[in-house]
């Protein structure tokens, strides 16, 4: 229980930050409405539609950036004594965790934003919305956990923008290639039963990573 109390205080500082310098969340509902107006003057010459299989790519590529963008900012904009002062008050395991489950949440909440902005501006060829929301939720959660585990190794080096591009996109694409195949089942309308494998080894992924991340976090933490 002291370990929950440790993360919710965590989490609920990190919307104070966000909340005060919102500057931040708007340059990034800024960027994915922005890249959804970008993509439907692009194919304006089609009547504003894209084909199916380039509505899911430019779907996953805006959320991949978005992501990037908005999980790079939770350990580099901690200072070094901040760190050093939740050294002191709370464990290493609550950092992390606390991190991982506030970047989901944000990332949750701009996913399910750029997918309203397509079915807006773009349509919605989606046939199986459930399954198709459910995907982008468990794809949300396992950009958070891997790119909040990379942000942390590389806020302990001197260049971590560049190494944290550099070591989380070949983690991403397993990800990514399973989150595409399921969006391709909910856009040609398939069951839950067809991407039931997919789904379950994306939820597998997360928990790795979780796990990961709670057993080598404290052990980085020191370094």
């Amino acid at each position: 229980m002291a370990l929950l109390s440790e993360i919710w205080v965590l989490m609920q500082k990190d919307f104070r930050l966000e909340w005060r310098q919102r500057a931040a969340l708007n340059g990034m509902l800024l960027y994915v409405s922005s890249t959804v107006f970008v993509c439907y003057l692009s194919f304006s010459s089609r009547g504003g539609q894209l084909p199916a299989p380039a509505w899911n790519a430019l779907f996953w590529i805006v959320l991949l950036f978005s992501a990037i963008n908005a999980v790079a900012k939770g350990f580099l904009q901690e200072s070094r004594g901040r760190m050093l002062y939740y050294y002191t008050v709370v464990r290493p395991q609550a950092v992390i965790l606390a991190k991982i489950a506030y970047n989901a949440l944000l990332l949750v909440g701009l996913a399910l934003v750029a997918f309203t902005l397509y079915s807006v501006v773009l349509g919605n060829p989606v046939q199986n919305v459930p399954l198709f929301v459910g995907n982008v939720l468990l794809g949300a959660v396992g950009f958070a956990g891997t790119l909040t585990l990379v942000a942390g190794i590389a806020a302990k080096a001197t260049n971590s923008s560049t190494l944290m591009a550099v070591l989380g996109f070949p983690l991403m694409v397993p990800m990514l290639l399973l989150l595409i195949k399921v969006s391709k089942n909910a856009l040609d309308g398939l069951e839950f039963e067809a991407s039931r494998n997919s789904l379950l080894t994306l939820l597998a992924l997360n928990l790795i990573v979780g796990a990961v991340s709670y057993l080598l976090f404290p052990f980085l933490w020191r370094s």
